[in-house]
C-alpha cells in the first residue's frame, strides 16, 4: 500500500502574529507526518492586500500529486483567501482542519481558529468542494484519528480511479445482482472491469511449459495441508488455470479478479477452480471473488485501499436472531485463515474432483460491506458484528465425508432484521475491526450513498 499524500495549506489572517501561525502550523504537520503522510506543504497563507501568499501556494501545489489537501485554520483568516487558494485543487478531497488554542498561564489564548472555519463550512458546501470538516475541542487533543480516517478514503479514491478489474466470461448461472454497468462504474467509483475470454485461457494452458506446470504443482503439495492425497491431475489443472490466469494479471495489470465458476470452469473444465482463487491471492496478491461478481470485486478494492486487507468474500448458508450463519463453498485467502491452510480434495454433485478449503476463519470484531447500484445511483450497505466460531454444520450435496466449509457466525452490533430488510446479494465483503468511519468518508468522497 502506497503513502498517503496530501497537500498542506495553513492559513491565519494577516494581522495575527506570524510566529504563532507558523508555529501551529509546524506543529499539525509534524502531526500528519507521524500518521505516515507524506506532505506537499507551503507556508502559511494570509490575507494580505496584494494577495502574494495565495500566489505563491497555488505555484507551490501545481503540478504537485497529491490525494487530498488539508486547508488547516490556525487562525481566524477571511473566506475568500481561503477559497481563492483551494479553487485550482476543487476536484480533490479537502480537509477542513480548524485548530485550537493553548493555554498559558492562568489563561486560554485563542486566535480564533474557529471563527475561520464556521466562516467556511457553509460557502464550501455551497461550492460544491467535497470536504470533511474537523474543528478541535477547546483543550482536548487534535482528532488525528478522524483526519487519518478520511486521509484513507482519499487515498482509496485516487487508486479505485483507473484499477483494473479481470473477469473471465459474464454472468455466471445468469445470475442477476453479480452485473454491473461499466461506464457508470467508471464514472462514479473509478474501476475499469475487463473482461477475457475463457477459451483464450485454455489456450494458455495448453502452451504452459509442463517444468513450470510441475514445479508449482509441487509447491502446492508443500505449502498446502491436505486432508488425503488428491489426484495428481487434480493439482495439475489447479496449476495450469492458475498459470494461464496469473499471463492476465501479468499482462493487463489486474487488481482483482473474478472466473466465470459453475457454468464455466467446472461445467467447461471438469474441476472447481477454488485452489486457483487461493494462489492468485498467494502469488498474485490480487483480489478475487467467483462467479463474475463485479461489484463484490469493486468492494473488495475499496476494503483493501481503505484497510490494506484482503477483503475476503463470504455468502450466507443461514439467518440466526442475532446474525447470520457465513461460509464459502470453495476458498478463504490464507490471509483470514486461522491457523494451516487445509486443503480437502472433494466433489461436488456431479463436478469432478477439487480443491475444497476447509481452513478455520479468524475470529474478532468484523466489518461486512457490499456496493450496490440503481442506474447511476451508487450506495454501500455497511453492518458490524462480532465473528465468532461456527458450530458445526454441514452443506448437502458434497461427498461423504461432508465438509465443514470455511465460516463464521456473526453476531450483528444491530437487529438482524434491519440487515435482512435491506440485504443486497448473497455474497458482502468481510473486514475485521470496525472500518465504518473510512467506509463512510469515501462514500461521501464518491457520492455514494450509505446504507
Amino acid at each position: 500500500m502506497r503513502k498517503i499524500r496530501a497537500a498542506f495549506v495553513g492559513f491565519g489572517e494577516v494581522n495575527t502574529p506570524p510566529e504563532m501561525i507558523q508555529r501551529k502550523c509546524d506543529e499539525a504537520k509534524a502531526l500528519l507526518e507521524s500518521l505516515g503522510i507524506e506532505l506537499v506543504a507551503t507556508p502559511p497563507v494570509t490575507d494580505d492586500p496584494e494577495g502574494k501568499d495565495v500566489a505563491r501556494a497555488r505555484r507551490d501545489l501545481a503540478g504537485q500529486e497529491f490525494d487530498l489537501v488539508v486547508a488547516c485554520v490556525a487562525g481566524w483568516i477571511p473566506s475568500h483567501a481561503v477559497v481563492d487558494t483551494l479553487d485550482p485543487f476543487r476536484h480533490k478531497p479537502l480537509l477542513l482542519w480548524g485548530l485550537s488554542g493553548w493555554r498559558e498561564g492562568g489563561r486560554f489564548v485563542t486566535t480564533a481558529d474557529q471563527a475561520g472555519t464556521t466562516a467556511l463550512r457553509k460557502p464550501m458546501e455551497d461550492l460544491g468542494y467535497t470536504f470533511k470538516y474537523i474543528p478541535t475541542f477547546r483543550g482536548e487533543d487534535l482528532r488525528m484519528e478522524d483526519i487519518l480516517s478520511y486521509a484513507k478514503a482519499a487515498r482509496a479514491a485516487a487508486m479505485l480511479r483507473g484499477a483494473r478489474i479481470g473477469t473471465m466470461g459474464y454472468r455466471d448461472m445468469r445470475l442477476y445482482g453479480t452485473q454491473h454497468d461499466g461506464v457508470s462504474l467508471r464514472a462514479k467509483i473509478g474501476p475499469e472491469v475487463e473482461p477475457f475470454e475463457m477459451l483464450e485461457v485454455v489456450q494458455a494452458m495448453e502452451a504452459l511449459d509442463p517444468a513450470e506446470v510441475e514445479a508449482l504443482s509441487a509447491q502446492v503439495l508443500d505449502r498446502w495441508e491436505f486432508t488425503k492425497d488428491p489426484q495428481p491431475e487434480t493439482i495439475e489443472n489447479t496449476v495450469r488455470l492458475y498459470l494461464a490466469v496469473h499471463q492476465k494479471v501479468a499482462e493487463r495489470g489486474f487488481e482483482a479478479v473474478s472466473l466465470i465458476d459453475v457454468d464455466g470452469v467446472k461445467k467447461l473444465l471438469g474441476f472447481a477452480p477454488a485452489g486457483v482463487f487461493m494462489l492468485l491471492h498467494e502469488e498474485d496478491g490480487v483480489c478475487t471473488v467467483p462467479e463474475n461478481d463485479i461489484p463484490g470485486a469493486v468492494t473488495q478494492l475499496i476494503v483493501r485501499y481503505l484497510t490494506g486487507q484482503v477483503g475476503a468474500y463470504m455468502e450466507f448458508y443461514e439467518f440466526q436472531r442475532d446474525g447470520m450463519l457465513m461460509g464459502v463453498p470453495d476458498y478463504v485467502p490464507s490471509e483470514v485463515v486461522d491457523g494451516p491452510v487445509r486443503v480437502m480434495p472433494t466433489a461436488f454433485g456431479e463436478f469432478g474432483e477439487g480443491l475444497l478449503n476447509v481452513s478455520a476463519v479468524k475470529t474478532g470484531p468484523v466489518t461486512l460491506a457490499r456496493l450496490t447500484h440503481e442506474g447511476d445511483r451508487y450506495r454501500m450497505h455497511i453492518v458490524t458484528g462480532e465473528a465468532k466460531t461456527p458450530r458445526p454444520w454441514e452443506e448437502a450435496g458434497w461427498a461423504p465425508p461432508a465438509p465443514q466449509l470455511p465460516s463464521l457466525e456473526i453476531v450483528l452490533d444491530d437487529p438482524v432484521e434491519e440487515f435482512i430488510a435491506q440485504v443486497l446479494s448473497q455474497h458482502y465483503i468481510i473486514s475485521y475491526g470496525d472500518n465504518t468511519e473510512t467506509l463512510r468518508d469515501l462514500c461521501a468522497i464518491l457520492g455514494v450513498e450509505v446504507m
